[in-house]
């Protein structure tokens, strides 16, 4: 049987992608060089015992009527792949020397909370707040479909939001002069992009932020079920996913796409996969390299010419015989930083490699779900989370491994000892298991170049017109990754159903702008 959409790659864009048009009635097939689907977003189990997600912690525009919520309804599954939302109280918890605040839903709430801090900033925190609403709603007015009449109607905000265009969240907090206190408790979320305030797009900023204060979520049955929930309706019309199937080229003839070739990573044998189109999920970069560079319009070449996301250090721990929610976590997360400007932390960890007063997330999965446990009944998952240089542990790796090992459990050790100082006073006694991750371990296992954790960097430059969409400018060939849409859960949901949408003329997520333009 002929396959109408040839899937690379099986990341939860090409998931969403490939089980809409499944659903639809399209011949399907996905081929994934690792051995688990949902790229980022794959779990992965120790000892039969402790499951973990590889970067996925929480997530936003899940609620009724927005865009996964819109998707799972078109698949049949809303009503099977639930969500819980976060503390709205308090869904961040902002931790730093001498102050501390938890980031609520209501906006009045926050500038309330901050003011209490900084009262002699308090019309300065409310004017940033007040902007930063409105920049989110203008987003919003901007996002394609392009709706002329709304734009007009809403000329005000559109031309506030337009004028932030090339800003920095750094160059807003500057506008705005908000002190340097505030700012690092309302940018310590910097993890999600992994970029401190003078590189992060300001627009970046204001969507993740203000779509967690309309809800943060996570699985009820954590990620692994809405990733397998996905792969089941693939299956379940006539698709296929074929695991350790590694492209390595693709079928070219002129300028059009006919298919790829793919080694099986078990028996190492090559085989050609054709399809009438072919959707890559694999990073953009790395396939128009495969492809060459010059079949492509010179519009989607200086599109390509995207720079990468920094990497992360991730921990994977398991604590036993103890509740955490006594010692202050729950349902929300926590991010702790030791020092008070983000930028200076950013250059000591990323550029220094200096990580002697880090800045990093504390997730704690097992504690925001009763419905289905990631453990045993007695323990509970702590990941922490941070950013790390690829090329800095790359060459640590290739030129001496145990000092690789030991410089990663140092950096966990750097993060225990603040957690017992300040959080858990007995914290070590209770573990069970730890493992670390570095950019290298991304490439292994996540097949991503250099260990990126978000595809192209979430700066000024590569947030508007000049990203790449899912447009190649080959024939039968179209992108659909992170890097040619957003990065993060939603956004992804978002560049499949758009694509789907896009390809088949069915209209799914009207009904998802509405919700989050009203």
């Amino acid at each position: 049987m002929d396959i109408d959409y040839l899937i690379v790659g099986s990341g939860i864009s090409a998931l969403v992608f490939g089980s809409l048009m499944a659903k639809a009635g399209k011949r399907v097939q996905i081929l994934e060089a690792h051995e688990h689907p949902g790229g980022f977003g794959h779990s992965f189990t120790i000892g039969n015992k402790y499951t973990f997600n590889a970067q996925l912690h929480y997530v936003w525009d899940c609620g009724e009527g927005e865009t996964v919520n819109r998707v799972l309804q078109q698949l049949d599954l809303d009503q099977k792949v639930t969500f819980k939302r976060y503390n709205p109280d308090g869904f961040d918890h902002m931790r730093m020397p001498g102050y501390a605040v938890d980031i609520p839903s209501d906006s009045q709430v926050l500038i309330d909370r901050l003011s209490k801090l900084f009262p002699e900033k308090k019309d300065n925190i409310a004017s940033f707040i007040t902007e930063v609403n409105t920049v989110s709603k203008g987003l919003k007015y901007l996002t394609q479909p392009l709706i002329f009449e709304q734009i007009i109607k809403n000329f005000g905000g559109v031309f506030t939001t337009v004028k932030y265009v090339s800003s920095t969240l750094q160059d807003v907090f500057d506008k705005f002069n908000l002190p340097k206190e505030a700012q690092t408790l309302l940018a310590l979320q910097w993890p999600d992009f992994l970029l401190p305030p003078e590189q992060l797009s300001f627009y970046a900023w204001v969507i993740l932020f203000t779509a967690y204060q309309r809800g943060a979520y996570y699985p009820d049955k954590h990620f692994e079920f809405v990733i397998d929930s996905l792969v089941e309706v693939i299956k379940e019309n006539n698709g296929e996913i074929l695991y350790e199937q590694e492209v390595i080229d693709f079928i070219v003839n002129d300028k059009t796409v006919k298919g790829v070739k793919a080694i099986d990573r078990n028996t190492h044998e090559t085989k050609e996969f054709t399809g009438k189109t072919v959707i890559c999920n694999i990073d953009p970069k790395k396939a128009a390299k495969m492809i060459g560079f010059d079949k492509f319009s010179w519009s989607v070449q200086q599109k390509l010419k995207y720079e990468y996301s920094p990497s992360n250090y991730v921990a994977y721990c398991v604590v036993k015989d103890i509740d955490l929610r006594e010692y202050g976590f729950g349902e929300w997360n926590t991010f702790h930083s030791e020092q008070k400007d983000l930028n200076t932390a950013f250059k000591q960890m990323y550029e220094e490699n200096d990580f002697s007063q880090l800045s990093f997330a504390i997730t704690t999965p097992t504690l925001l779900t009763n419905e289905e446990r990631d453990c045993p009944e007695n323990c509970q998952i702590v990941e922490l989370l941070t950013v790390a240089n690829y090329n800095y542990f790359k060459e640590l790796r290739e030129k001496d491994k145990k000092e690789y090992y030991r410089r990663k459990e140092e950096i966990l050790d750097i993060m225990l000892d603040i957690i017992e100082e300040q959080y858990v006073p007995n914290f070590r006694e209770h573990l069970v298991l730890k493992m670390t991750g570095s950019p290298t371990t991304n490439e292994r296992f996540c097949w991503c170049p250099m260990g990126n954790s978000y595809g192209s960097s979430l700066t000024p430059k590569q947030m508007t017109i000049g990203r790449l969409s899912s447009e190649s400018s080959l024939k039968n060939f179209y992108f659909c990754n992170a890097s040619s849409g957003y990065p993060g859960f939603a956004p992804t949901f978002w560049t499949g159903a758009s694509l789907y949408q896009k390809l088949s003329g069915d209209s799914i997520l009207s009904k998802s702008l509405d919700k989050q333009n009203s």
